[in-house]
């Protein structure tokens, strides 16, 4: 009596629990991905926990995949305190780039790119060792890398109420990676000396994103993420190692943004410039 008893309170304390969201069902996947390719506004994710954005995205990257080609890196999002404010989350995220997604200095997008189309100013460093897997300081990063490239990202935040994301459902809308435009990499030089110059000026240097005309749409520190870019190379380290990922030689991988995300407008021509990073040309995209 007494056995049944207590499996009974059991029972009831369960279904006084609450429901527990679980990582998106396949076909919530599926209807996330149609809306993705028709740039139409998907369902926001609902009450994910960090375990279910984290298997949603690796069930979206299935299919993202399936459209848009190879992985060709990753990228970290939410590296800069600003965007976390803006999305209520105080870690960084991440989500993976493919090959279709890149585009050349000066290409010409239409303003209406995704279902929620935002432009911001970014850089993407390419691998070259399986090092950085192990970094622990923006100069170990440095030593495994071999270009570090001026990028304006052209993200999608894709749902119908993008100020309702939170960390775990950016997560799993693949951090709303859509396009990036790339400009021209800087190499990173060989002695020690030149390295530790280019780790002050990485920090140090401002980035400003404008018009052709030089009207700003804002404009930020190198430090601004997480103290140090590289250091989002860092954190991504430590985090795909959770799920059994390594970057690999060759890759590149988004730091984050140094300017608010702006919605774009047709005609509008954006730049990205990095003053105090010598050697680094500005990069463009044009709206249509």
């Amino acid at each position: 009596m007494q056995f049944r008893s207590t499996l009974l309170a059991v029972a009831l304390a369960i279904a006084g629990m609450p429901a527990h969201t679980e990582c998106l069902t396949d076909q919530q996947v599926a209807d996330l991905i149609a809306s993705y390719a028709a740039k139409t506004p998907a369902a926001n994710p609902q009450g994910l926990s960090e375990e279910d954005g984290a298997c949603s995205r690796a069930k979206v990257n299935t299919l993202l995949a399936a459209r848009l080609g190879a992985v060709v890196g990753y990228k970290a999002g939410l590296t800069n305190p600003a965007v976390q404010k803006r999305f209520g989350y105080d870690k960084p995220t991440w989500g993976k780039l493919y090959r279709g997604m890149l585009l050349a200095d000066g290409a010409v997008v239409e303003a209406a790119f995704g279902a929620r189309p935002l432009f911001e100013a970014d850089m993407l460093v390419r691998v070259r060792s399986e090092a950085i897997n192990q970094a622990k300081t923006p100069m170990d990063v440095l030593e495994a890398i071999d270009q570090v490239i001026p990028f304006i990202e052209l993200p999608d935040l894709t749902v119908l109420a993008p100020p309702k994301l939170n960390g775990p459902a950016i997560n799993a809308i693949n951090v709303g990676a859509r396009l990036g435009v790339t400009g021209q990499p800087l190499a990173v030089p060989l002695t020690r000396g030149e390295r530790y110059a280019l780790l002050d000026a990485l920090r140090d240097m401002t980035v400003v994103l404008s018009d052709d005309k030089g009207a700003e749409f804002g404009r930020g520190k190198g430090s601004d993420i997480l103290e140090h870019p590289l250091n989002a190379v860092v954190w991504l380290a430590q985090a795909l190692a959770k799920e059994g990922l390594a970057m690999k030689p060759g890759e590149l991988i988004s730091l984050g943004s140094f300017s608010p995300l702006v919605p774009p407008k047709p005609g509008v021509k954006a730049v990205a410039t990095y003053y105090g990073l010598n050697g680094a040309l500005p990069v463009s995209v044009t709206f249509k």
